[in-house]
């Protein structure tokens, strides 16, 4: 019997991470890339707003989102990250961890 699957970036974080790099793009289209329901994304990006995370301007029928990067992440242990620094890490790529980088 094989463990259940997991992930290290919760749907919300996901969310905020391709509303960032596709702040025209629909909540269908969302859902397709993240793999949940479009309701799903609804109630996602409804949470984001509602504490501040993301914004929106309507641009005739559709919506185009904002994300507020001066946030800092709600977990207590990561207080002092920014909405900035996570969005910088997921998608800059520019870190190195090869086994010459882990401790002894």
């Amino acid at each position: 019997m094989g463990s259940k699957p997991w992930t290290f970036i919760t749907n919300h974080g996901l969310v905020l991470n391709y509303i960032y790099k596709f702040p025209s793009h629909t909540a269908r289209e969302i859902a397709s890339d993240v793999g949940i329901t479009e309701r799903a994304i609804h109630k996602i990006i409804s949470d984001l707003e509602n504490a501040g995370y993301v914004g929106r301007q309507k641009n005739g029928r559709n919506n185009i989102y904002y994300i507020d990067p001066e946030l800092p992440l709600r977990h207590h242990s990561n207080k002092d990250v920014f909405v900035a620094d996570l969005l910088d890490a997921l998608t800059s790529g520019s870190g190195d961890l090869s086994s010459g980088d882990l401790p002894e």
